[in-house]
């Protein structure tokens, strides 16, 4: 059965997520919202590590908001690619936090699937990070994110935000798609 706070907190981080791809500051004040109550939702069935990635993701949604009205000295903050040394050292913290994070989630919690949990918790970082800097890249690593959570969310009774982040990974790929022409106009303008 799905909760009430399983449906508000969907609805409104499916406009957040929506917005975010189609490159618009009003993503980031609809994710602090939207992840409160995802916190609220985790919380109550024992994925504490989505518990934390929530109060992580309202700190950078609000830091996020700043930056992208604040944009790139009084301009726009324009669509970057990060360089690949930078990428792979993101992705080696992750898959570190993600073990130490599991291990001590299995070790002092009744955790479920403690290290998927530390996985989405680990990658949607990296991913968050990307997207407050407007780079494109953060979109593979939400497209990672969204795969490893529908399966964790459905083992949980958490149906419709499992069918959701299966949606956000069609999201994920088209903002990609989108972002990229962005970023090639961007350079085209310049």
């Amino acid at each position: 059965m799905v909760s009430t706070l399983e449906l508000a907190a969907n609805a409104v981080m499916t406009v957040s997520i929506v917005l975010a791809g189609r490159n618009n500051v009003h993503s980031w004040w609809l994710g602090v919202v939207g992840c409160s109550m995802f916190a609220l939702l985790f919380y109550g069935v024992n994925l504490y590590a989505d518990v934390a990635l929530q109060l992580f993701f309202i700190i950078t949604c609000l830091l996020g908001w700043w930056r992208w009205l604040r944009g790139d000295s009084g301009g726009q903050l324009p669509i970057r690619r990060v360089r690949r040394a930078v990428l792979l050292g993101m992705s080696a913290v992750a898959l570190l936090a993600t073990l130490g994070y599991g291990l001590l989630l299995q070790a002092y919690t009744n955790a479920y699937a403690p290290f998927i949990d530390s996985a989405v918790l680990a990658f949607s970082i990296v991913a968050q990070l990307l997207l407050m800097g407007r780079r494109i890249e953060s979109w593979p690593f939400w497209l990672l994110v969204n795969s490893i959570s529908v399966p964790l969310y459905l083992s949980r009774g958490l149906q419709l935000t499992a069918l959701l982040y299966a949606a956000y990974w069609v999201n994920a790929l088209i903002s990609w798609w989108f972002w990229h022409r962005q970023m090639t106009s961007q350079k085209q303008l310049a």
